[in-house]
C-alpha cells in the first residue's frame, strides 16, 4: 500500500480516472454504442488498471528492497516470492 503522502495522491488519482473510464463505459454501454467504441474504452480501462498496478508494484519494491541492515536474507527471500506471485498474477 502506498505510504507517502504523493504515492497515495497518485494512486488515488488513477484510482478516480479509472472510476470515470467505467462510468463512461456503463454510458455506452447503455447508449447502445458500436462494440468496436466499447472496445477502445476498455482497452483504455485495462492500461489505467495496467498503470496503477505497475505503480504499486514499483511502490512495493522500493519499500521492500530497502533492506534494513537486521533484516535476513531468509526475510529478503520470502518477500521476493511474494512479489513473483503478485508479477505472475498480473501477467496471466
Amino acid at each position: 500500500m502506498p505510504y507517502s503522502i504523493e504515492d497515495k495522491k497518485r494512486a488515488t488519482t488513477r484510482l478516480r480516472r479509472i472510476k470515470g473510464q467505467v462510468e463512461a463505459l456503463e454510458r455506452a454501454v447503455d447508449a447502445g454504442l458500436e462494440c468496436k467504441l466499447l472496445l477502445q474504452q476498455i482497452a483504455a480501462m485495462r492500461g489505467a488498471a495496467g498503470g496503477l498496478m505497475a505503480e504499486v508494484i514499483e511502490i512495493h519494491l522500493r519499500e521492500t528492497m530497502a533492506v534494513p541492515e537486521n533484516r535476513t536474507s531468509s526475510v529478503a527471500e520470502d518477500q521476493m516470492d511474494d512479489i513473483m506471485k503478485i508479477l505472475r498474477a498480473y501477467l496471466k
